[in-house]
């Protein structure tokens, strides 16, 4: 396809603008920046971040890899590209703040195509960000949803409701019977008729929710980051980022393309928190404000 340079060209400066806003907010963090080739074909650039006043760990990564052979992870939902080679391209993005009033945000947008000798190449676009928090605050979760539902507004009406839903499904820790974090957008398999036609909206909407994800993420770590904490809210804080790492090795596709597809261990691996906790048959004090996390805030409910 004769569009992929654009989309490359998207990707790279988005990686790059997200870099900036992150160094911008927390100088003090300490970046390693990483150009890598892949032997199959390929390569990336992964930036990751620790160390700071205000992340604890995060990371922005690029990749752009070819391989011959889709993994299952990719072919599960669509048998029929089995025997297909691929392409991908996308940034990923986690970002670990230090305080436990500020939530973990993961973003992630990419593009695939799937190619044969003798058909059609099939593309498709794919992404979304949600938001994990330690402690609820509803004004954080109506201004994350508000931001995901602006972006979304000036394509089909049923936009943000669809993937929203979608996102609430997706990011569900389905062996613990609950969901990773409050939410915001998932969508994939996003190619209109996949006709030439219809790239150019499908790029849009794609551009259109990675530029919004710092618009919804960055005011709330501004309003969180000098908050106050014990021992108790770190605790609870890594108690929680358990969670978030049983999701990302049992359940998460994009862990498990990676893995599969012999990808870079190192940057599939970047979104992992640097300290957890795991407590046998752990129960927050009833009434409490981490309580009020498990009942209130983790239960896909409706926030604008």
């Amino acid at each position: 396809m004769n569009q992929k340079p654009l989309v490359s060209e998207y990707l790279l400066k988005l990686q790059q603008t997200i870099c900036e806003q992150v160094l911008d907010l927390d100088p003090t963090l300490t970046e390693q920046r990483d150009e890598w080739q892949r032997e199959e074909g390929g390569g990336g650039i992964s930036r990751a971040f620790a160390g700071g006043e205000v992340f604890d760990k995060g990371g922005v990564n690029f990749s752009h890899v070819m391989g011959s052979k889709l993994p299952p992870s990719a072919t599960a939902a669509r048998p029929e590209l089995v025997g297909r080679g691929f392409e991908a391209m996308g940034v990923s993005i986690v970002l670990h703040p230090k305080n436990p009033y500020a939530p973990t945000s993961h973003c992630n947008v990419r593009f695939f195509i799937a190619a044969k000798a003798g058909c059609e190449p099939v593309w498709w676009f794919g992404g979304g960000y949600d938001l994990t928090p330690y402690y609820g605050f509803i004004a954080d979760c109506e201004h994350w949803h508000q931001t995901a539902k602006n972006a979304c507004d000036s394509f089909a009406a049923d936009t943000y409701t669809k993937y929203k839903k979608w996102c609430d499904e997706y990011f569900y820790i389905k062996h613990r019977d609950e969901p990773r974090g409050i939410g915001g957008l998932f969508f994939d398999d996003l190619n209109g008729d996949g006709n030439d036609a219809d790239f150019e909206p499908c790029f849009n909407f794609m551009q259109a929710i990675g530029n919004s994800y710092m618009p919804a993420y960055l005011p709330i770590i501004e309003r969180r980051k000098d908050s106050a904490f014990g021992e108790r809210e770190s605790n609870w804080q890594q108690i929680r980022r358990g969670r978030y790492v049983e999701f990302n090795l049992v359940w998460d596709r994009g862990t498990l393309f990676g893995l599969q597809s012999g990808g870079r261990t190192e940057s599939i691996l970047m979104s992992m928190p640097p300290n957890v906790q795991w407590h046998y048959q752990h129960e927050p004090e009833p009434g409490s404000a981490e309580a009020a996390l498990l009942n209130d805030y983790l239960i896909g409910r409706d926030w604008v």
